[in-house]
C-alpha cells in the first residue's frame, strides 16, 4: 500500500529506444520476463504488480497491461537469467487477484532468451 508521500514524488520515466534504433545485447546474457494473459486478472492488479514488482511507472504499466491483453503477452524487462527468473518466480508469487472473484492464484510468465 502507498504511502501518504507516495503521491508527492515524481516516477521517472525510463527512455525507450527510438524505433529502429537498435538495442546491443549479448544473447549469452539476455533473456525476456513474459508476462502471459489470462482472464483471471484485471488491468488493475497487472499494474499494481508491475509498479510493485519493477519499480516501472503506472502509465508504462499499463501499456503493458494493453499489450498483453491484445496480443496475450508482453516483454516486462530483458535482463540476465538469475534476474529474469528472480522476476518470473515473483510475478508467478504475487498472489490473486482480490478484484476478480474468479482469481484464483497469480499470473503466468516465462522466461525466454531475448
Amino acid at each position: 500500500m502507498l504511502n501518504a508521500f507516495a503521491s508527492a514524488v515524481a516516477e521517472p520515466e525510463i527512455a525507450e529506444p527510438i524505433q529502429g534504433e537498435a538495442i546491443k545485447k549479448d544473447p549469452e546474457i539476455a533473456y525476456n520476463v513474459v508476462l502471459l494473459d489470462d482472464d483471471d486478472h484485471s488491468y488493475e492488479y497487472v499494474i499494481e504488480m508491475l509498479v510493485h514488482l519493477f519499480f516501472i511507472t503506472k502509465s508504462r504499466a499499463f501499456r503493458h497491461a494493453e499489450q498483453v491483453d491484445k496480443t496475450g503477452r508482453t516483454i516486462v524487462i530483458t535482463c540476465d537469467k538469475p534476474q529474469a527468473i528472480f522476476g518470473k518466480d515473483q510475478i508467478q508469487a504475487y498472489g490473486a487477484d482480490p478484484r476478480m472473484p474468479r482469481s484464483k492464484g497469480s499470473m503466468s510468465a516465462v522466461v525466454e532468451p531475448a
